[in-house]
C-alpha cells in the first residue's frame, strides 16, 4: 500500500502545475544581474529545474549561509524549502536578511512562512501535508511563477506540460518504467543528463531513486564524464558489469557532438558497465521536455521500491538525523 499512497501524489504532478499556473502571485521579481536560489533537496531540486529555463544567470546554493560574493555583488534571491524549516534555507534567510536583501519564497508554511509574511517578502504559500520530493509541481511551478519574466516561457506551457505528465504517469510511460527498473534490478543506477537541460533531471531521477527506492544512485553529465568517469569502468569490470547500470537521460536539443559522445561512450565502456538504456524527453517547450524526464524518473523510482517491497514514504534516516542535529548545541 506504500507504493500506491506515494503513486497517488506522482499522479498528482500535472495538477500540482495547474495550480501554479492559477494562483495569485506577486508582482515577477526583478531579476537585472541574476538570481540566487537556496534550497535544499526536494526543495531546492526546482532551483537546479528552473535553472536550465532562466534567460539570466542562476546560482544554486544548497548549504549553511550565503556564498561569499553576495555581500559584493547583492543578487535577486528567492528561498524555497517545502516545510519551511529547513535549517540550512533558513540560515541562508537569516543572513540575507543581515545584509539588507528581500528574499521571494516559496514554502507550504513554518518559520519561512512566518518571516516571507511577518517581512512583506514576495511568496507563495502552497499546499501542504507533502513530502517535499512529491511537492515538485507546486514548488518548481511556484518559482516560476516568481520569476516568469526571466524564464523561457510561453501561454500555454504550463497547461501542455501538466497534460503531459498526467499522459506519462496515467499510463504512457509505465511500460518503459517497468523495464527500465528490470534491467536496474540488483543493479546500483547511474543515470546521465547532458550539460543543460537534461543535466539537473539527472539529478534529480538519483534523489528519487534515494528517496523512494531506498536504493543507491549517482549521477554525471556529458561531456564532463567523458573526461575522467569514461576510465573509472575498467579496474572493477567484473563487479561493475554485473551491478551498475547506466541510463541516459536524452533530447533532441543535444549537439551532433554530444550525440557522438553518447554513442562511443557506450562502445568504449560496454564491454564493463551495462547500458540499461535511454529515455528522450518528450513535449515541443523546454518546460514540456524537462518535466516528462522528471515523470518518467518517478515511475522508475516507484517501480524500484514496487520490486523490492519498500515504502516510499518513509525516510527514517533523515528524520533521526535532524532530531540528533536538535540535540547538538548550536
Amino acid at each position: 500500500m506504500a507504493v500506491e499512497e506515494m503513486e497517488q501524489l506522482v499522479l498528482g504532478l500535472g495538477d500540482q502545475l495547474r495550480w501554479a499556473a492559477d494562483v495569485e502571485a506577486p508582482a515577477p521579481i526583478e531579476v537585472p544581474g541574476g538570481l540566487l536560489i537556496v534550497g535544499m533537496g526536494g526543495s531546492g531540486i526546482s532551483g537546479d529545474l528552473v535553472s536550465v529555463l532562466a534567460s539570466v544567470p542562476v546560482t544554486v546554493h544548497k548549504g549553511y549561509g550565503l556564498p561569499a560574493w553576495v555581500s559584493n555583488r547583492p543578487p535577486a534571491m528567492i528561498a524555497l524549502s517545502y516545510s519551511g524549516n529547513t535549517e540550512e534555507t533558513l540560515s541562508a534567510v537569516e543572513e540575507a536578511r543581515d545584509l539588507g536583501l528581500t528574499p521571494g519564497v516559496v514554502t507550504a508554511g513554518g518559520a519561512l512562512g512566518e518571516l516571507a509574511v511577518g517581512n512583506g517578502w514576495p511568496h507563495i504559500i502552497v499546499p501542504g501535508g507533502l513530502q517535499p520530493r512529491a511537492a515538485l509541481g507546486y514548488m518548481m511551478g511556484s518559482l516560476l511563477r516568481l520569476v516568469e519574466d526571466s524564464v523561457d516561457l510561453k501561454p500555454g506551457d504550463f497547461s501542455a506540460a501538466a497534460d503531459l505528465v498526467d499522459q506519462l504517469t496515467g499510463g504512457l510511460g509505465r511500460d518503459l518504467a517497468t523495464d527500465l527498473a528490470a534491467g536496474l534490478r540488483d543493479r546500483i543506477p547511474v543515470i546521465y543528463g547532458t550539460n543543460g537541460l537534461t543535466s539537473p533531471v539527472a539529478q534529480r531521477w538519483k534523489t528519487q531513486i534515494n528517496e523512494n527506492a531506498k536504493w543507491p544512485a549517482w549521477w554525471n553529465t556529458m561531456p564532463e564524464l567523458d573526461h575522467n568517469e569514461i576510465v573509472s569502468w575498467t579496474s572493477l569490470s567484473t563487479l561493475t558489469r554485473r551491478h551498475v547500470g547506466i541510463i541516459a537521460l536524452r533530447d533532441d536539443s543535444e549537439s551532433s557532438r554530444v550525440e557522438a559522445r553518447y554513442n562511443l561512450t557506450a562502445r568504449l565502456t560496454g564491454s564493463d558497465v551495462a547500458w540499461v538504456g535511454e529515455v528522450w524527453a518528450q513535449g515541443v517547450s523546454r518546460l514540456e521536455r524537462i518535466l516528462s524526464l522528471c515523470a518518467m524518473g518517478d515511475l522508475v523510482s516507484l517501480e524500484l521500491a514496487r520490486a523490492g517491497s519498500i515504502d516510499p514514504m518513509a525516510v527514517p534516516e533523515i528524520e533521526t538525523l535532524k532530531q540528533l542535529l536538535a540535540e547538538e548545541p548550536l
